[in-house]
């Protein structure tokens, strides 16, 4: 069954008058597209309000072109994100390589999701291991030096920790704001929708934690405190993203 066909039985399908034929395509193509996903729980809030709102209001004079209105709304928006995605990759600063992926992931099913989740996971290993190769081949006055840091007491360690705190502060902040935000809509959304939102997370958390960790080993690791950014800036567009919906 392909998306057209889907959105057409979405009506149908939330008043219960498929057949038991068509019912069970409809659930097998929701299970793999988010974005009839997105059109389903649309048309069922609304319906939902409407049975909330039974007797409240008087009925418009034309049920029929209302839904149909309703219907062609939902439709012109679909339409138009991925315009509006072209128009922005042409006008706006180019997405960095992760923005990228998390953009893409959204629109994968799930075992291609999955895969992709497993590549991410592999690729932030081996750049961890290319950084701790990297440090072992410095020459020996460095790696003495090194040494000396990894035995001071450990009394030196929170300063560390203090100093890459402080240089994501602010992000940080923001980040909290819309944890808020995400805690109070997370209520009303879908399953799909939730365990998107929480595969996507975890990625951006491990990348988050992973360059902290290097950090910690060298603060003035250029590239770790980039990645760090670049990881924090995606979590708070994930979280913006998520909050609208």
């Amino acid at each position: 069954m392909n998306c057209e066909k889907c959105q057409d039985l979405l009506s149908d399908f939330l008043d219960g008058a498929l057949s038991t034929e068509d019912r069970r395509m409809l659930s097998a193509h929701l299970e793999e597209c988010l974005s009839c996903v997105g059109a389903h729980d649309d048309l069922d809030s609304i319906l939902s309000v409407c049975r909330d709102c039974r007797g409240e209001y008087d009925a418009p004079p034309n049920e029929k072109a209302l839904w149909l209105r309703i219907r062609n709304i939902i439709e012109s928006e679909q339409s138009a994100s991925p315009a509006a995605g072209a128009n922005s990759a042409t006008g706006a600063q180019p997405l960095s390589w992760w923005a990228r992926w998390v953009n893409r992931s959204w629109e994968l099913s799930l075992p291609q999701l999955s895969a992709a989740v497993a590549a991410i996971v592999i690729a932030v290993s081996l750049g961890t291991a290319f950084s701790v190769g990297r440090m072992q081949n410095f020459s020996a006055p460095s790696v003495r030096s090194n040494e000396l840091v990894s035995n001071s007491p450990k009394a030196g360690t929170p300063t560390v920790q203090l100093t890459v705190d402080d240089r994501v502060r602010h992000q940080q902040m923001e980040i909290d704001y819309w944890n808020k935000r995400i805690q109070q809509q997370m209520v009303s959304w879908s399953p799909q929708t939730r365990d998107s939102f929480k595969r996507n997370l975890t990625v951006i958390d491990q990348a988050v934690a992973d360059s902290r960790n290097q950090l910690l080993v060298d603060p003035h690791d250029e590239v770790s405190e980039e990645m760090l950014n670049s990881a924090l800036n995606e979590k708070m567009q994930l979280l913006r993203e998520f909050s609208d919906l």
